[in-house]
């Protein structure tokens, strides 16, 4: 088993080990919930009861006993007559009522009782709990009471709980995630920097034969020899790209539409004649670039233009100033080709996606990131019609408008 096979099943465990913990909590503290529940409801019978034998008993040592038993239970309760008039309460807010005195229950009479309060609590407690019904001296009430402080706690704990474990397992994740894209960023930053190193041999040496050719076969003048120092420059180009990768590179000002009109010159001679290109825009746009990275940007996305063309196509560029936002480069690069589906937008810049049988489906994946991360721009899909074509649009910073601003 490699080591992101043991990453994944190790995550795996740890979502269902979260699982088990919030699964068992939430049965436990139901379990304990019922059970609190059915022995407040019993607190609050036996405070009714309580109320009926102090209206009935003469003795005053029994009156003592029932008066200690019912101060004992804690449960909040208010006791109403038929026609819905509060007769008695107990354990409710004291600032509210101004009862001070024990086993005093009457309400009248107090100069900050508070009418609003009781009505609030008599209705939280309607919708809590069913009443109990008692009767005394011939006459019928009803005994509403609420969830005490600790069972009210008790069925908050869960969701507390479980909000800990999902922070716990958030962390815990963007941290496994945020380490294993390090280790695969080492090893693609490494693995293109060999690449940019071992091409340079090879490179040198195509060089040193492309000028002994020319030489002994007095081919200074040949076209086909200029494109095979072309294409061997182009090779330059590509490691010194990966040799870039890894590192923050370093932007120069250079003119959007020039920078684009040498990469579609030398790129255009390369595909098919069934395929036409077309730059249009402001030469006089300038942006902050790494021309060998910004031509791979180029690259990636004329390329797909390319691959989305079926028979005879046109490539069309087109380079403008953001009216909506002055600092902004807009380059629209506009194919005729088989289009993509709206759902795919932005499912077409994740690594390893691809509509393509050979293909690792990185190319805009990278696209995006040089754009971003080197460039403070951004690219995606503008628009795009099944069977008519697709326009991606790339964002640069325009460097003439921010000197402006800062003038």
């Amino acid at each position: 088993m490699n080591p992101y096979q043991q990453k994944k099943r190790w995550k795996y465990i740890l979502i269902a080990f979260a699982v088990i913990i919030a699964s068992g909590s939430l049965l436990y503290t139901s379990y304990l919930v019922k059970n609190i529940a059915r022995s407040e409801r019993t607190r609050a019978q036996v405070w009714a009861l309580s109320m009926r034998q102090i209206t009935i008993a003469d003795d005053n040592d029994f009156l003592q006993y029932v008066f200690s038993v019912r101060d004992s239970l804690l449960v909040p309760a208010i006791m109403v007559d038929e026609k819905g008039d509060i007769k008695y309460f107990r354990g409710l807010d004291p600032t509210k009522t101004n009862i001070n005195m024990p086993g005093a229950d009457k309400i009248k009479g107090s100069p900050k009782y508070d009418p609003g309060y009781f009505a609030s609590e008599l209705a939280y407690m309607k919708k809590q709990h069913a009443p109990i019904e008692l009767t005394m001296l011939n006459t019928k009430y009803l005994v509403y009471y609420k969830d005490s402080a600790l069972l009210q706690q008790l069925k908050i704990f869960p969701y507390i709980q479980l909000t800990v474990i999902a922070i716990f397992l958030v962390v815990a994740y963007t941290a496994f995630n945020s380490s294993r894209k390090s280790e695969q960023n080492q090893v693609w930053v490494g693995l293109a920097k060999e690449t940019a190193h071992q091409l340079g041999t090879p490179i040198s040496s195509l060089m040193a034969w492309i000028e002994l050719i020319k030489d002994k076969f007095n081919a200074e003048k040949d076209p086909l020899m200029a494109e095979m120092e072309n294409d061997v420059k182009r090779l330059e180009i590509i490691a010194d790209r990966f040799s870039k990768i890894g590192s923050k590179p370093k932007l120069e000002e250079h003119s959007v539409y020039e920078v684009i009109k040498d990469f579609v010159d030398y790129f255009s001679v390369r595909v098919s004649n069934n395929i036409s290109f077309e730059i249009t825009g402001n030469p006089y746009l300038k942006a902050g670039l790494n021309v060998p990275l910004f031509d791979w940007v180029l690259e990636n996305l004329l390329k797909n233009a390319v691959n989305a063309i079926e028979g005879r196509g046109k490539i069309k560029v087109e380079i403008s100033a953001n009216k909506a936002k002055k600092n902004q480069i807009l380059i629209d690069v506009t194919d005729t080709g088989k289009g993509i589906p709206r759902s795919k937008f932005d499912t077409v810049f994740q690594p390893g996606y691809t509509t393509r049988k050979r293909g690792w489906g990185l190319g805009l994946s990278l696209t995006k990131r040089i754009v971003k991360n080197y460039h403070n721009g951004d690219v995606f899909v503008r628009d795009s019609e099944l069977g008519k074509g697709t326009t991606f649009r790339i964002t640069l910073k325009n460097i003439q408008n921010d000197k402006k601003t800062a003038a």
